[in-house]
Formats: C-alpha cells, structure tokens, sequence
C-alpha cells in the first residue's frame, strides 16, 4: 500500500456551517481547527492546506465555563513601551464576540504561512444570517 501526497490543486473543499449559540468555546475551537487544517479527511498532508471552508453563525451566544467571561484576559501590545492593553473575555464577547473565536482558532492552528491561509477560510458572523448561501454548507455537528 502506497502513502499518497496530497497536490493543492486537487483539493476538494467543501463549506460546513456551525451554529455556535450555547456550544463552548475550546470544545467548537478544536472541531474548527481539525475542519480547516483537514485532519477530518483521509488526504491528510501536514505541508499542503487540504481544509475545508467554515460558516459560524451566532457568535455572540458562544458559551464560556467557569469565571471566564470576568477572569479571562486578552493581551496586545502597540510595540512602544507601556503600549500593552488588556481586555476580559466578557467585554471581548459583547464588543467583538468574531475575535473572541478567531483567537481560540488562531492557536490551535500550526504557527507558520500556512496557518494564516487555514484561517482566510473560517467566517464569522455574530447573527444567524451569513452571505454564503450560494455555496450550500453542510451542517457541522459538534
């Protein structure tokens, strides 16, 4: 039995749709890493992008356990001295509820030039409506 590598150009990429309202945070992160790197599939090759595309609706009913939503801090820093700045996840969550699971993806995905390509592929909406119906997305069970 031969290993077959998979070719970029013979990629078939499908579009799944996630309805996040009341599923976690980590638990719907994960799902959506292994989906866009396309661990799901059994052309799995970690040098070639072979994941599919993926629709999140209702963002901002995402649930967080414990004392997240006030304990929870997120960190970015402008690069000058005293430029860092912090927010709890619980503001992130009412003002961008988008970044607040495209952080949680974004880590979960390899650190190089083809994780940035993996995440191009994930959109985000905070309401149940999103612009790809023309696509026809499958539904993601998580």
């Amino acid at each position: 039995m031969k290993t077959s590598v998979a070719k970029s150009k013979e990629v078939t990429r499908d579009w799944y749709l996630v309805d996040a309202e009341n599923l976690v945070l980590g638990r719907i992160a994960t799902t959506i890493a292994n989906v866009l790197r396309g661990k799901n599939k059994p052309t799995f090759t970690p040098s070639v992008d072979t994941g599919d595309f993926i629709i999140v609706v209702n963002a901002e009913k995402i649930a967080l356990t414990g004392n997240k939503r006030a304990d929870k801090m997120y960190y970015s820093h402008s690069g000058y001295p005293g430029g860092i700045k912090s927010i709890t996840a619980g503001k992130l969550l009412d003002k961008k509820p988008e970044d607040l699971i495209k952080h949680a993806v974004k880590g979960m995905l390899p650190k190089n030039k083809l994780a940035r390509h993996m995440l191009n592929k994930l959109k985000i909406y905070t309401g149940p409506e999103h612009p790809h119906e023309a696509q026809q997305p499958k539904a993601l069970n998580i």
